[in-house]
C-alpha cells in the first residue's frame, strides 16, 4: 500500500465472520467518539458489512467534529453522523436509543497536567453513558496499560490475572472499566470490556515509529524493549463482532497480535529493508507491558494481517514518503505518565 486511497479500502473490507455477526445481531450501531483514530475506519467497516449483508439497519457516529470534514466525508459513505458533547448531558440524552453501542471516547496524550480532565473523560463519562444506554450492549474500549509490568518470560498477562496500573492515565482507565462494570451489573448491561494494545494503520503505530527513525537515523529507545501491536483493521472487524459475546458481568478481552514484539527485532528487520543500520540507545529490562491474548484468538480467529505483512507495508509506506501522523504512541514509556 501507496496510498491513503489503497490503506482506507484495505481497513475497511469485512470479513466473512463479521458479515455473519451482522445478520445475527439485532438492531442499530452507535459509535460514541468516532472522531479518533480508530472511529471513522470503524464505522465504515460496520457499514459495508451491513451492506454486504443486505441489511436496513443504521450506523450512528457521534463526535464533537470541531474541526475539518471528517463528519461530511461519513456522511457521504451512509453513516448517520451526530456531532454532540458527551460530557453535556443534555446533548447526551437527546441521542437516539440504540441496540449497540461501541464507546471509543477518552483522553491519553496530554494528561500530565490535565489529569482533571483524563479523569472525567475516562472515569466519570462511562457512568452517564451506561445510565444511557442501560437497555444496549456494548462493547468498550479500553487499554492494555491497566495491567502490571510483568516479566518478558511470561510472554504476556492473562484477562484473569490481577490489574496493576501505572500512572494517572491507566489508573483512570481502570477507573472506566470499574464504573462501566458497577453499571452492567446494576442494570444487567452485556458488555465486552475491549483491552487493546497498540492498532497499527501505516500512518501511525509502534511499528511506524520504529521504522521511521531507522530510515532516518535517529535513536530507538530500548527501554521497553518488548510489545504487542495488532491490525487496526482487525481490531475493528473483532469489537464489531464482540457485541454478540457482550454479557454481564462485563468480559474483559485482550486483543492483539499473538507475538511479542521485540522493538530490537523489528528495528533490525527494517534496517535490512532500508539498506542502514539501527542506533539503539539504552537496553531491554527484564519486565515490559505485554499482553496474552490467547482468549481473542481461541474466539474470533488469528489476526488476517501478519506481523510481517505490517512490517512490509510500513516499509513501502515510508519509502513511497505517503501521509504519517505527528500521534506517537509513546509506547517506550515506563512511568506511565503520557
Amino acid at each position: 500500500m501507496k496510498t491513503v486511497a489503497e490503506l482506507e479500502y484495505k481497513l475497511t473490507q469485512p470479513s466473512d465472520e463479521l458479515v455473519q455477526t451482522m445478520c445475527q445481531l439485532d438492531g442499530d450501531i452507535i459509535i460514541l467518539g468516532v472522531g479518533g483514530k480508530m472511529g471513522p475506519s470503524l464505522a465504515k467497516l460496520a457499514k459495508k458489512a451491513i451492506d454486504a449483508a443486505g441489511l436496513d439497519k443504521r450506523v450512528y457516529g457521534v463526535s464533537r467534529f470541531s474541526s475539518g470534514t471528517l463528519q461530511e466525508e461519513l456522511e457521504a459513505h451512509g453513516i448517520h453522523s451526530i456531532a454532540a458533547d458527551l460530557l453535556d448531558d443534555d446533548q447526551l440524552q437527546r441521542l437516539p436509543e440504540v441496540k449497540n453501542v461501541i464507546f471509543m471516547a477518552g483522553k491519553k496524550f496530554g494528561t500530565t497536567g490535565n489529569e482533571h480532565f483524563t479523569w472525567v473523560m475516562n472515569s466519570y463519562l462511562p457512568g452517564r453513558v451506561a445510565e444511557k444506554f442501560k437497555n444496549s450492549r456494548m462493547v468498550v474500549f479500553s487499554t492494555g496499560n491497566i495491567y502490571p509490568f510483568i516479566p518478558v518470560k511470561q510472554m504476556g498477562v492473562t484477562e484473569d490475572e490481577p490489574v496493576g496500573p501505572v500512572g494517572e492515565y491507566a489508573q483512570s482507565c481502570l477507573g472506566r472499566e470499574r464504573v462501566f462494570e458497577h453499571f452492567s451489573h446494576k442494570y444487567q448491561i452485556p458488555m465486552v470490556l475491549f483491552r487493546l494494545t497498540y492498532a497499527i494503520d501505516m500512518r501511525y503505530g509502534v511499528l511506524m515509529e520504529i521504522a521511521k527513525a531507522v530510515k532516518e537515523q535517529k535513536p530507538i529507545n530500548l527501554n521497553m524493549g518488548f510489545t504487542n501491536c495488532i491490525w487496526q483493521g482487525d481490531a475493528n472487524d473483532i469489537a464489531i463482532r464482540a457485541l454478540r459475546m457482550a454479557d454481564s458481568p462485563a468480559v474483559p478481552l485482550n486483543v492483539n497480535g499473538p507475538e511479542v514484539l521485540s522493538v530490537r527485532w523489528a528495528a533490525n528487520q527494517f534496517a535490512k529493508k532500508f539498506d542502514t543500520a539501527p542506533i539503539f540507545e539504552g537496553e531491554e529490562q527484564d519486565s515490559s507491558f505485554i499482553r496474552n491474548a490467547a482468549k481473542m484468538h481461541q474466539l474470533f480467529g488469528y489476526p488476517s494481517v501478519t506481523l510481517r505483512d505490517m512490517m512490509d507495508w510500513t516499509s513501502e509506506w515510508l519509502d513511497a514518503d505517503a501521509e504519517t501522523w505527528d500521534q506517537p504512541t509513546h509506547f517506550q514509556v515506563r512511568n506511565g505518565a503520557f
